[in-house]
């Protein structure tokens, strides 16, 4: 048992620090390629799955999961052009329709249409980096995947809740607690702002700008913390009331601009890489080419993909067929989310273990073909074409 965890310990030290390196030699991202020495370290027996292991994962899943809400600063809706978000929106519903004409017409689990559509702007964040701020199929890649976020982790907790207790009235007594989460958060929000717009110091004072102590990373915890422990007490998804923690820092702290810098060199320097490790290490190697487990991963991919591509077609005369391809490939990355939500109805057992590895080798080739396709395309200019 010591050694089995004494391998752990050591293995997870070599994959968060090794991971950096593998990806820059690849030229893929870091998430897939932290799943991937997972999945190897579990293969060759490094890496056992201890009760200490999964806690910490679930952990670093939260913080995760609070991260990604640290991105999405409600004020940027508020801005954003009124005819751009109703495409936005129609392009979402037609995402959700493809989704469920898929689901029924292939007989398939209904959790596929939840999983189809699902987005998250984690991967999408990535891309500014390589490509900057200046590409109009980028930025409202982020703009809408931050409606469909949010859209998603609604569902996400709702599913989570179903798959949990079925339709008895725990289930019911679940929604209405979620929907009055949902006002209250509402309202919370309008609250704040009226606060913070009234005495502006007051944040300064919750958040100081220079500060020896660390008042910002401490309420932060603090605040990621207590909606963990509400999520809990309520028995709603605890991922939700994480991401809504991340969106409260970004909506009401935006002068500490350090702050999502300092929480996402913690987050993913350390944290985050367990989850993706123990996500790796769930994925049975010696399986992936056993039975349809492979077959099932290519289709979720292509139904995925394809779902993107017909959907955003709604914004072809803003973005041309070319930036409508490169909007699809951005959104076809969900890869926490997806992970999500294959765990949440795997430990409900409501998916075999053949397909939630289908759901996990799918979020890994999506992001890779996703980026690959966009680097490609993007390499290509026709003459008086700028993407």
């Amino acid at each position: 048992m010591q050694n089995n965890t004494l391998f752990t310990l050591i293995s997870l030290a070599c994959i968060i620090f090794l991971s950096p390196y593998f990806s820059r030699l690849t030229r893929m991202p870091i998430a897939p390629i932290e799943i991937i020495l997972g999945a190897l370290a579990s293969y060759f027996g490094l890496i056992t799955q201890d009760h200490i292991f999964k806690l910490v994962s679930e952990v670093a899943f939260f913080f995760l999961m609070f991260l990604a809400g640290m991105e999405i600063d409600l004020r940027m809706f508020l801005n954003a052009d009124r005819k751009l978000l109703t495409k936005g929106y129609i392009y979402i519903f037609l995402l959700y329709v493809i989704a469920s004409a898929i689901t029924f017409i292939f007989s398939l689990h209904l959790l596929f249409i939840i999983i189809i559509p699902i987005m998250s702007v984690g991967m999408i964040f990535t891309l500014f980096k390589e490509y900057g701020k200046d590409k109009e199929w980028l930025n409202l890649a982020m703009l809408i995947a931050s409606i469909g976020e949010v859209v998603s982790i609604v569902l996400l907790t709702i599913a989570s809740s179903y798959l949990q207790y079925g339709s008895e009235p725990t289930f019911w007594l679940n929604v209405g607690y979620l929907l009055a989460f949902l006002a209250l958060s509402v309202l919370g929000f309008k609250l704040l702002d009226v606060l913070f717009w009234w005495f502006p110091g007051f944040k300064v004072v919750l958040m100081p700008e220079y500060d020896k102590n660390e008042k910002d990373i401490r309420l932060s915890i603090a605040i990621f913390f207590s909606m963990v422990a509400l999520m809990a007490y309520l028995r709603l998804e605890i991922a939700f009331g994480a991401f809504i923690a991340g969106m409260f820092i970004a909506t009401f702290f935006d002068h500490k601009k350090d702050l999502p810098q300092k929480l996402g060199s913690f987050g993913f320097g350390f944290l985050v890489p367990i989850f993706f490790a123990y996500i790796g290490s769930t994925l049975k190697l010696e399986s992936i080419f056993v039975g349809s487990l492979l077959q099932n991963a290519m289709f979720i991919v292509i139904a995925m993909v394809g779902a993107r591509f017909l959907s955003a077609l709604v914004f072809l005369n803003l973005l041309k067929f070319k930036g409508v391809v490169l909007y699809a490939l951005a959104h076809s990355m969900p890869l926490t989310l997806l992970i999500a939500v294959a765990t949440i109805a795997y430990g409900t057992k409501n998916i075999s273990d053949e397909l939630y590895s289908s759901f996990v080798l799918a979020s890994l080739i999506e992001a890779i073909v996703s980026m690959v396709g966009i680097k490609i395309i993007t390499s290509i200019k026709p003459k008086g074409e700028l993407v």
